[in-house]
């Protein structure tokens, strides 16, 4: 039998079979996940659950359009060593150039004592040549410090989950180097899933109305930001929140607290005439 490590779900994040599965997969060959969906279908949310249920350190890189591969592997700090050198009121030996090397956070998951999850979030924001020159690193699992001449190999491959919110296309090496997934937003069944673990005592008639009319919202022509999972779970906990709530409001196509459903002023708009002119219900 094997000694590898399952990922089986975690306390609050509801995993479907198909997506359980492309992990355990990914983890045993050794090759980085790569989640694409909409903003609040749980890709970022799958790493955490993903160290929590195997108790590993999670390691996240955010990624910025302007960012450099150098500054996801090490920093050197040549501005710190310049002061100390010229002052001398530093502990640091000002001759030991790896005294003011520090590890970025694909460095920090190669050198660990122990195996981590690492995430790379949003990688559509970096250009083709960080994607491109990134997944080398991470199939040769080392890298060089030119400063210092020396070679960072892991002592502990990661387990690698790379997120993807779809806003460019990736380059064929960085995709053909991946495993792949497509985290679909949850529908109504696999919602009420979700908002059952994170509200165990939700009356199923505010359960009901709040899930109808959720989807009847996001169904509306022409919203430019969706209402996603996490503004859904906050609508419910402003709801609750209020004293004056009854879910027969829903019921009677009242929809309170839009505002916390829709950021967008456009979208916020569309949303309230959507609700006056119509009464979802």
């Amino acid at each position: 039998m094997s000694n590898r490590p399952e990922f089986s779900g975690a306390t609050r994040y509801v995993l479907d079979m198909e997506l359980a599965s492309i992990v355990n997969i990914s983890m045993a060959l050794e090759m980085p996940l790569l989640l694409k969906g909409e903003p609040g279908t749980g890709k970022t949310m799958l790493a955490h659950a993903i160290a929590e249920n195997l108790s590993m350190p999670l390691i996240v890189l955010n990624v910025k359009s302007s960012m450099k591969l150098i500054d996801a592997l090490y920093q050197y700090d040549t501005l710190t060593r310049l002061n100390d050198s010229r002052f001398g009121d530093s502990k640091r030996d000002v001759s030991d150039i790896e005294e003011y090397i520090k590890m970025g956070k694909i460095g920090q998951a190669f050198t660990s004592d122990i195996r981590t999850v690492l995430l790379i979030d949003e990688i559509d924001k970096a250009d083709t040549d960080f994607q491109d020159d990134m997944l080398d690193v991470l199939d040769q699992m080392e890298f060089d410090i030119i400063e210092i001449d020396k070679t960072f190999k892991a002592e502990n491959r990661p387990v690698i989950i790379i997120t993807s919110n779809a806003k460019k296309d990736l380059s064929d090496p960085f995709l053909g180097r991946c495993n792949f997934h497509h985290i679909a937003f949850p529908d109504p069944k696999m919602m009420r899933k979700i908002l059952n673990v994170h509200f165990p005592a939700l009356g199923s008639n505010l359960l009901e109305n709040a899930v109808a009319t959720f989807y009847r919202l996001r169904d509306m022509d022409a919203i430019e930001k969706k209402p996603a999972t996490r503004e859904l779970i906050n609508w419910i906990r402003a709801l609750n929140a209020d004293p004056d709530f009854k879910p027969k409001k829903l019921a009677k196509g009242e929809v309170p607290f839009l505002g916390v459903l829709f950021k967008k002023s456009g979208d916020y708009e569309r949303a309230s005439g959507f609700v006056n002119r119509r009464r979802i219900f």
